[in-house]
């Protein structure tokens, strides 16, 4: 299972449960929603929420001039979270979508069995009536 050092930092203890995430920003603070799937009759929340206080920077204004101004920003950690979580939701469609190839693959290899079957056995009765 590939590690995620910065939810693991956050309590995540099972990110292979996370179905999705969102995140918002109210005033000077970004809020992270992460909803898990779990199990029915599970005592585990289904969401849990993480607040991050924006970060005061300073950003040069116009071309070559000293001036500076006051931005808020993402905190790292919150920026570090949300890449993992990217990662974590596109390994999961990509093993979705490796698991409905192979789904669609067993169903024409039956359907493939089927019809060879059906073939053989009018060749049995074929040479039952000669």
């Amino acid at each position: 299972m590939k590690t995620y050092p910065r939810l693991t930092e956050m309590g995540v203890l099972h990110p292979q449960q996370i179905c999705s995430y969102s995140v918002n920003s109210i005033d000077y603070i970004d809020v992270l929603r992460v909803v898990y799937c779990r199990p029915k009759g599970s005592i585990l929340p289904m969401t849990r929420t993480y607040k991050f206080p924006r970060v005061q920077k300073s950003a040069k204004i116009g071309d070559g001039a000293a001036k500076t101004k006051s931005v808020m920003a993402s905190d790292p950690a919150l920026l570090a979270a949300v890449e993992e979580l990217k990662a974590l939701m596109e390994s999961k469609q990509q093993k979705a979508d490796v698991a409905d190839s192979i789904l669609e693959e067993l169903r024409l290899l039956e359907e493939d069995i089927a019809l060879r079957s059906e073939f053989i056995k009018e060749l049995v009765s074929k040479i039952k009536s000669v």
